[in-house]
């Protein structure tokens, strides 16, 4: 029987190429603002107070230095620096041996490849640092050489710490500026900075500027009630929000990603929402060593994973409750730009065709507490300090309640911000009406200032008939009558408005028609104040909205494809909420019209009140 011989064969992995590995390591660092915020924390690590990163140019070559007051590069046992070391044992980090050893906690340092990323900065190394007794020797490194030189460098004075100069830059970083340095660094060793109570500056002498690097401050309000932990520093913020907001992820005060969604185990809510700024500090992660810019998928990432679970419920309930109190001022602020729209809206339409507003009785009533616009949830909210609500029609402000037919019976003394200034614009209310032939009617001039605050002061007016024929009565006067033709047509008034220098003008149309449309609305009984709105949500449902009558209020499908759609922007979204309110109001206020005429009438008052959106 023949005996079978063994394919199996075992052995160690080893570098081939050494220089060839050393090239792919000094090259995997893209990123030169990295490599910056690396050579400022071995400065860290070797216990600097100050830091001082200078840009400039010298013979006419762009350099960029790093100076700091730390204890230099460790000492051999001749008590010179051990740059040898420093060249012939990349991937073999002193920081490392520290660690392994108890005494290196606080460093950051790991895997002896940091110096190398000069490469993606400029062309040549120096570094400087002095001996024991006091001389100071540097190290030369160029980029794609694989030879060094430590030689003494002659001094006038004795000099301490370490100094690290890059020259030239490359060319592709001229937009590599000190500003850019100081924002970097400001997020990339936030906490690093902050723990060590280090001063770094940077200064750039091309742009003849100065930096403090102060670790970054986030917006919003610090979030105390997260679960604490020993291995898991949380500082989260509830802001606004914001497109460059999120949660970093850092290792040790240094950060590792700028946004933790950046990995798949925390894409997704409420990681990934708008609302949330700060860190988070997980010292026990493990960084690829080429770029340092990523975490390893291993034990420690899959515990961190664990550990923030329980934060991301109560996350979750403090981005909701944030939202919702957004809705509520984003609904109060629609209400009241579609108010002001539709009573703007009521000077220019023919009063006798829209007088179910009814805003001038409820201008004249006194402010009284009423019912608003509401959340998706339902929650109402007060009025507003410059506007209250009575029963969902807006009550005019100091300067609008001026063209109420009464007067409060106890005016408060004005505050000066209260009285109007100069004119500034006439109208003529109705611009837009519909008279009997024949028949007679009043127009009125309302004056305002740039505020459109009606003006109570005295102007004079002088009333003309721009086209057509008609007779005007008291055509010096604010208030003027009119007495249509006999024969049906077009009639175009005009009033000229004067104060002082200030001279504006104004036009209205009038109709003059053989019959009018018999009123199919309710008796003034039954008239009620622009309603309020909230919101239901009945995905898959086709209807938008809906008009409570017993409560005076329309209903929006907050579920609707249109409404979400409209919801991109504020600006759709409020065209969108106040062509409902069209919609609904010309259903309600003309029954049995044909539809033809419901979508003229919803056109005209579309027209005239979206014009006055702002």
């Amino acid at each position: 029987m023949a005996r079978k011989t063994s394919t199996q064969t075992k052995g160690k992995l080893r570098i081939g190429d050494d220089w060839n590995a050393i090239t792919i390591i000094a090259l995997s660092q893209s990123n030169p603002l990295k490599a910056v915020a690396e050579f400022v924390e071995n400065s860290i690590d070797a216990g600097a107070t100050e830091i001082e990163i200078t840009r400039g140019r010298e013979n006419n070559e762009p350099y960029l230095r790093i100076r700091d007051n730390g204890r230099g590069i460790p000492k051999n046992e001749e008590g010179l620096p051990n740059f040898k070391y420093v060249a012939t044992h990349i991937c073999d980090s002193i920081k490392r041996q520290l660690k392994a050893s108890g005494s290196g906690r606080g460093l950051q340092g790991e895997f002896g490849i940091g110096l190398l990323s000069f490469w993606t900065v400029g062309e040549t190394l120096v570094m400087r640092s002095p001996s024991d007794d006091g001389k100071s020797y540097e190290m030369r490194m160029a980029k794609g050489d694989p030879n060094y030189t430590v030689s003494q460098r002659r001094t006038l004075f004795t000099e301490s710490g370490t100094e690290l100069t890059i020259t030239p830059l490359l060319s592709g970083l001229r937009q590599f500026s000190g500003e850019k340095i100081q924002w970097y660094l400001a997020s990339e060793l936030r906490d690093r900075i902050r723990q060590s109570e280090v001063k770094v500056t940077v200064t750039d002498r091309t742009a003849r500027k100065q930096f403090l690097v102060e670790p970054r401050q986030f917006d919003g309000r610090l979030l105390h009630d997260l679960p604490s932990s020993d291995s898991v520093y949380l500082e989260i913020y509830l802001a606004e929000p914001a497109p460059e907001a999120g949660v970093g992820l850092y290792r040790s005060g240094t950060r590792v990603l700028s946004s933790i969604t950046e990995l798949d185990a925390f894409n997704h809510a409420p990681w990934n929402s708008p609302y949330l700024q700060g860190i988070v500090d997980a010292p026990q992660l493990n960084l690829t060593p080429g770029t340092r810019l990523g975490v390893i998928q291993d034990a420690h990432l899959q515990a961190l994973v664990e550990e923030l679970k329980p934060c991301e419920a109560l996350l979750t309930e403090q981005i909701d409750a944030q939202r919702r109190a957004e809705e509520e001022r984003a609904s109060r602020h629609i209400l009241r730009t579609i108010t002001r729209a539709f009573r703007e809206a009521l000077i220019t339409l023919p009063a006798e065709e829209y007088d179910w507003f009814d805003l001038q009785r409820e201008r004249a009533l006194k402010p009284a507490a009423g019912k608003l616009a509401t959340t998706p949830e339902g929650n109402h909210f007060d009025g507003d300090s410059d506007e209250q609500i009575l029963d969902g029609v807006s009550i005019a402000s100091p300067g609008e309640a001026a063209e109420s037919e009464g007067e409060p019976a106890d005016t408060p003394q004005k505050q000066f911000f209260e009285y109007t200034g100069p004119l500034t614009t006439v109208r003529i209310a109705p611009t837009s009406s519909v008279v009997r032939v024949g028949q007679s009617r009043t127009f009125r001039a309302v004056a305002r200032d740039h505020q459109k605050r009606q003006i109570d002061r005295e102007v004079l007016y002088q009333w003309r008939v721009l086209e057509g024929t008609a007779q005007l009565d008291n055509t010096d006067a604010e208030i003027v009558s009119f007495t249509a033709p006999n024969e049906p047509g077009l009639v175009k008034l005009g009033v000229i408005a004067t104060e002082g220098n200030l001279v504006c003008e104004a036009e209205g149309l009038v109709t003059v028609t053989e019959t009018l449309v018999e009123s199919t609305r309710p008796g003034d009984e039954h008239k009620q104040g622009l309603p309020a709105y909230s919101f239901q949500r009945a995905a898959g449902e086709l209807w938008r909205s809906r008009f409570d009558v017993d409560r005076n209020l329309i209903i929006v499908n907050s579920g609707h494809r249109d409404f979400v759609y409209s919801s991109k922007t504020k600006a759709l979204k409020l065209r969108y909420i106040c062509r409902l309110y069209a919609k609904e109001l010309v259903l309600k206020n003309f029954p049995g019209m044909r539809p033809d005429e419901l979508l003229e009438r919803m056109l005209e008052i579309s027209l005239y009140t979206e014009e006055n959106l702002r």
